[in-house]
């Protein structure tokens, strides 16, 4: 379902940090972000043990690389969204041909309903990051990376249930790079797994309030947390204003619109995270994510610009 994807030097970023920075620019998978690696590989096993619809819960980019694997295995799909996923995005997931339901205030209780709905025979519930197939649909990004020849000395991933997450770790793990460190990226408001960190036990946060919506589960995967007890991880948490800036950003230097989820990993390159800036080949994943546009970027950028914050006049791109 997914297609190997470039992996690219960025010079325009790397003499902005001093580093060397390398990009795995998972936004130009077929759906627009990494989602289909691991969701499409659990759809195609599904369906070989005989699924005959999906039904799945997501802030967007999962639900449509459901819906983009249950068009190609024509099998049809439910995806149950909450209120805070854009107007945007539930159209997106139409035209792929999904069935969309909305019910609730974020995706912790759109998955509830969700599962609920998976009662008859061969209706199959895909949860969209916590799930080994999934992950291991994931560990095919590091493989590639392997397979380019080049081996970071940190990898960069933004955190939102952490199916991603897993899936990179793993993926070191299966290429013998146990020694490389991760960096989690969240944003204030969606850092379920850096408050996880510091409480050492799994924390559910009490709500979600980020502009990343992406990245909006209350808890991560249970397999998040013990990974970050196995391997060298850095959580690292930036504002929905440094994770944007990062958007307009990367526009500029990649000619590429991201979500400000995927920004928020992003903005620790932009940004010089002093604990990043001690390894010299860094590799950023760029997730992607559908639920952006121009439009969007602009009343972004008006939003902060309101409550006095700069972005250097990166808005005036918008026209």
């Amino acid at each position: 379902m997914h297609i190997d994807t470039p992996l690219l030097e960025s010079l325009a970023i790397s003499k902005k940090c001093g580093r060397q920075v390398f990009l795995k620019m998972d936004a130009l998978q077929p759906t627009g972000s990494f989602k289909i690696r691991g969701l499409g590989l659990l759809c195609t096993e599904l369906s070989k043990q005989g699924a005959k619809r999906f039904v799945t819960s997501s802030g967007g980019n999962a639900g449509l690389a459901v819906a983009y694997a249950g068009r190609k295995l024509h099998l049809p799909v439910t995806v149950v969204v909450a209120n805070n996923v854009l107007e945007m995005m539930r159209e997106k997931l139409r035209q792929e041909g999904a069935e969309v339901v909305v019910h609730g205030k974020d995706w912790s209780e759109a998955d509830v309903l969700a599962q609920k709905m998976c009662q008859e025979k061969g209706v199959c519930y895909v949860h969209p990051f916590d799930h080994p197939t999934v992950w291991k649909g994931h560990a095919t990004l590091i493989h590639e990376v392997k397979a380019a020849g080049l081996k970071p000395d940190a990898v960069v991933v933004a955190v939102g249930g952490g199916g991603l997450f897993c899936g990179v770790v793993q993926g070191l793990h299966e290429v013998g790079w146990n020694d490389v460190p991760v960096f989690t990226a969240e944003t204030t408001g969606a850092a379920s797994l850096s408050e996880s960190v510091k409480a050492g036990k799994l924390i559910t946060l009490d709500k979600i309030d980020t502009i990343a919506t992406s990245l909006g589960a209350r808890r991560v995967a249970e397999q998040a947390f013990v990974w970050t007890q196995k391997h060298p991880v850095i959580p690292e948490v930036v504002t929905d204003s440094q994770a944007l800036h990062a958007v307009y950003q990367f526009a500029d230097d990649q000619r590429v619109l991201v979500e400000p989820s995927c920004g928020a990993a992003l903005a620790l390159v932009y940004d010089k995270s002093p604990a990043l800036m001690k390894y010299e080949k860094i590799l950023v994943v760029v997730c992607g994510g559908c639920g952006i546009s121009f439009d969007l970027l602009g009343q972004w950028g008006a939003k902060f610009a309101g409550r006095g914050q700069s972005f250097d006049g990166y808005g005036e791109h918008r026209g």
